[in-house]
């Protein structure tokens, strides 16, 4: 593995964990703002979640 490709790897790993804890942050704070919609917006934080943790990966595997 190159020298770019690793640097351009660990951004796509740094990208995609400050999006997931920014998601993960938020939801929190949404959370404790209304408790009864805690179901809704724990769901919504995963699936949103999941998606960036794929696209993360399929840019580690494709570049």
């Amino acid at each position: 593995m190159s020298i770019p490709s690793s640097v351009g790897a660990g951004l796509i790993v740094i990208g995609a964990g400050l999006g997931i804890g920014r998601i993960g942050g938020s939801a929190v704070e949404s959370m404790a703002r209304q408790p009864e919609l805690a179901g809704k917006i724990q769901v919504a934080m995963i699936i949103a979640a999941a998606l960036i943790e794929g696209l993360g990966f399929a840019a580690l595997l494709l570049g």
